[in-house]
């Protein structure tokens, strides 16, 4: 990329030159070289194909997250949450062994432990995540909670997070309920066969003081 000065202002291609405005100066590139047809075709551009599937996937994944969780998203204030979940999301993702390359899924790096651990140390703003401030259990009717008896906080809300990997779909539930320091119990609302997330938000005197995935 150059500047040129010149008292025609040329705008567009020329040849294999292109000419265009940035910054307030004008400025002149040779045309780019990629082509569609070699990109989805050559084995030279394999690799990027690869990056590029699983770039897609997760951006996709993250996006429904956050959208099932707009009004904490919304709480938490971070302008570049976006930017930080979509790494999570890849972090998480890398962690599929059973996938080949371009093929790997979130939804197998959260089946490993260390992928329910980055997501459940996943910070939203400057909100404290949960860490192993609380434990969550099912059986055929109910999910509990458990969280640290030290938490100063007197109501927790509890997302239930159902996802369909496939379609890029979300179902949610929620449940806010006093906490007198012993367990809770919520009413569940989907079967184990389900990919399920739980999130919560920890409050004390009305105001959110934790929050984050278990």
């Amino acid at each position: 990329m150059a500047t040129y000065e010149s008292l025609i202002k040329i705008k567009g291609a020329v040849g294999d030159l292109v000419f265009y405005e940035l910054n307030g100066k004008n400025v002149v590139r040779k045309k780019s070289g990629f082509n569609k047809t070699a990109f989805k075709k050559s084995p030279t551009y394999e690799k990027v194909r690869q990056n590029s599937s699983e770039f897609g996937h997760c951006s996709k994944v993250g996006k429904m997250i956050r959208q099932a969780l707009v009004p904490y998203i919304k709480k938490a204030g971070d302008p570049l949450l976006y930017q930080k979940f979509a790494k999570v999301m890849t972090e998480i993702k890398d962690l599929d062994t059973v996938s080949e390359r371009g093929k790997r899924t979130v939804k197998n790096g959260l089946s490993t432990e260390k992928g329910k651990e980055i997501l459940k140390n996943f910070q939203f703003g400057n909100y404290s995540h949960i860490g192993n401030e609380a434990s969550i259990s099912s059986d055929l009717w109910e999910v509990k909670l458990n969280l640290n008896k030290e938490i100063q906080a007197d109501e927790v809300s509890l997302v239930m997070l159902k996802i369909d990997f496939d379609n890029y779909l979300t179902e949610s539930f929620e449940d806010k309920k006093a906490w007198n320091k012993e367990e809770i119990s919520f009413q569940k609302h989907y079967s184990d066969d389900d990919f399920v997330l739980y999130f919560i938000a920890i409050y004390n005197e009305k105001k959110i003081v934790r929050m984050g995935f278990l």
